[in-house]
């Protein structure tokens, strides 16, 4: 016999949650991925690893929240009706997500990891990105080949220059991707591919 009540034992506090996410946010900006380990972030908290680890699995679980957030739901751009507007509305949502001092510091770590574990990957696909291809999708109006290569090279081109050069030249860099988006989202493909 199952019981739906609630799981036995002390409820969750979430001030804790809020003290392990903020601690864990603190410490990726002031050390990196690397130096961001469960036992720094729980001393931070004034928590303990146990605390963390029924809460968030691993450091890569954590460091995803911490970064990326609790929310299931994408905050994306109202359409416009102008294709280029709408692009280059999704190019600066990206790049100033991205190029958040937690998430800039998170990343480079994440993506290692995401390398070696095919699992950890495909949480942070379910998280956000399959609702993110999905929108992009019905922007470019059902063509779910030219949507995935839109999606694509927006992802690829905000992460690389957030990464790299964060907002520097912020409204330049978002015109020239939004008109290679554009450009691509208009492109005539071979038929078949």
């Amino acid at each position: 016999m199952t019981s739906s009540g609630p799981a036995p034992g002390r409820p969750r506090d979430p001030a804790k949650d809020a003290a392990v996410l903020t601690a864990a946010r603190e410490l990726l900006v002031e050390a990196g991925y690397q130096g961001t380990t469960v036992l720094a972030i729980a001393r931070r908290a004034g928590v303990g690893a146990p605390t963390i680890y029924r809460r968030w699995p691993t450091k890569e679980a954590l460091v995803e929240d911490a970064a990326f957030g609790h929310t299931d739901t994408v905050p994306v751009p109202a359409p416009t009706g102008d294709l280029r507007a709408d692009l280059r509305g999704w190019v600066a949502m990206f790049l100033d997500w991205l190029a958040n001092p937690v998430t800039r510091a998170a990343l480079p770590g994440l993506l290692a990891a995401y390398h070696l574990d095919e699992t950890s990957y495909e949480r942070l696909v379910l998280r956000s990105e399959n609702d993110v291809r999905a929108l992009m999708v019905e922007l470019l109006g059902g063509d779910t080949a030219r949507a995935d290569s839109v999606f694509d090279f927006l992802v690829a081109s905000t992460v690389v220059r957030a990464m790299t050069r964060g907002l520097a030249d912020r409204e330049a860099f978002c015109d020239r991707t939004a008109d290679a988006l554009t450009a691509l989202a208009r492109a005539d493909y071979p038929s078949g591919n």
